[in-house]
C-alpha cells in the first residue's frame, strides 16, 4: 500500500468565487504512506483561503496526509478497493490507533486467484518510538527482519488487524482456514491454548460472514487478544477475549511471519515502517 497525497481541509468558505486556488498544485510531490499523517517528522501544512473583504488571499490551515487513493480520512487498498480509516478506536482499547499498512488475501481455486478479504494493520503510534534500533533500514530489510516483527508484537502497545471480507463466506469456512494456519504454529498446545481456540472457533460457527463484514483482531497486550465482528461499520463491543500468549502470537505470525498469508499486507507494513524510521 503505497499511495498518493490527500488533504484534510478544515476550510472556511464564504461567497462563491470566480476561481478558487487549488492547494494540490502546491504539493512538492506524492507522498508514499498513510501513516505519515500522524508522524510529526513527515507532516506538512499548507495555507491559503480567499478573504472577500480585502479581495486577497489570507491564511488558513490544511493538513496533508498520505493515502493510497481517497480522502485524508481513508486509505483504499488498491487490489480490492476496500477503504480503511486512517485512524480508529476499537472496543475496549483506550487509545486511538493509526493505520500502518493494508493488503489482501487471495486463495487459488483451479489455478484462478480469488480475493477473499482485505486487511489493514493499526497501531498505537507510541510503539514507533520503541523501534529506533531499526532506523535507516529499507523496506526490503525490514520485511525480512523477524526480530523486528517479534519486538513489534511483544511490545505492550495496542495493535489491531481489521479484516474486511470482499465476498460472502460462511463462518465455518473462515474459521477452518484460520485454524489451518494457526494450529501448525502451536507445536504443543496447552489446555489454555485449547480453550482459547475453542472460544475463537465459537465466534464463527454457524455465523454467515457477508461481503463487507469486518473482523477486528486486537492485541491490547501480547498475552491477550480481543475479537469483534461487525456487519455494519465499526463494532461497538467485543465478541470474545482470547487469553493465550501462544494463540495470540501464532495469529500474528500468520500475517507477519516468514510465510504470511497476505504478502501484500506485510510488504505494505514494512514500507510504512521504513518510511517512518528514516
Amino acid at each position: 500500500m503505497v499511495g498518493l497525497g490527500s488533504i484534510s481541509t478544515p476550510m472556511c468558505t464564504t461567497s462563491p468565487l470566480p476561481s478558487k486556488p487549488n492547494p494540490r498544485n502546491n504539493f512538492p510531490g506524492k507522498l508514499s504512506h498513510p501513516l505519515l499523517g500522524f508522524h510529526k517528522v513527515h507532516s506538512l501544512s499548507l495555507s491559503t483561503h480567499f478573504s472577500p473583504q480585502k479581495n486577497k488571499l489570507t491564511q488558513t490551515h490544511f493538513t496533508l496526509k498520505a493515502s493510497s487513493v481517497g480522502t485524508a480520512d481513508y486509505t483504499e487498498e488498491p487490489a480490492t478497493k476496500v477503504k480503511f480509516r486512517t485512524s480508529l478506536s476499537v472496543p475496549d482499547c483506550s487509545t486511538s490507533l493509526s493505520l500502518l499498512g493494508t493488503g489482501y488475501r487471495e486463495k487459488v481455486f483451479a489455478i484462478i486467484g480469488v480475493k477473499v478479504y482485505a486487511a489493514g494493520l493499526y497501531v498505537n503510534p507510541s510503539i514507533l518510538s520503541k523501534l529506533d534500533a531499526w532506523k535507516g533500514r529499507s523496506a526490503a530489510q525490514i520485511q525480512d527482519d523477524m526480530p523486528l516483527f517479534k519486538s513489534f508484537f511483544e511490545d505492550p502497545m495496542e495493535k489491531s488487524l481489521q479484516i474486511v471480507l470482499v465476498r460472502d463466506v460462511d463462518g465455518k469456512t473462515f474459521w477452518d482456514a484460520l485454524d489451518e494456519a494457526i494450529s501448525p504454529r502451536i507445536k504443543a498446545p496447552t489446555p489454555v491454548d485449547e480453550s482459547a481456540l475453542s472460544t475463537f472457533r465459537g465466534i464463527f460457527q454457524g455465523r454467515p460472514l457477508n461481503k463487507g463484514t469486518s473482523i477486528f483482531l486486537t492485541w491490547p497486550h501480547p498475552s491477550k487478544m480481543l475479537v469483534a465482528v461487525s456487519s455494519d461499520g465499526l463494532p461497538t463491543s467485543t465478541d470474545a477475549t482470547i487469553e493465550s500468549p501462544n494463540v495470540g502470537s501464532a495469529l500474528f505470525d500468520v500475517f507477519f511471519g516468514d510465510a504470511p498469508v497476505s504478502p501484500s499486507l506485510k510488504t505494505s507494513v514494512a514500507t510504512g515502517l521504513a518510511t517512518i524510521l528514516k
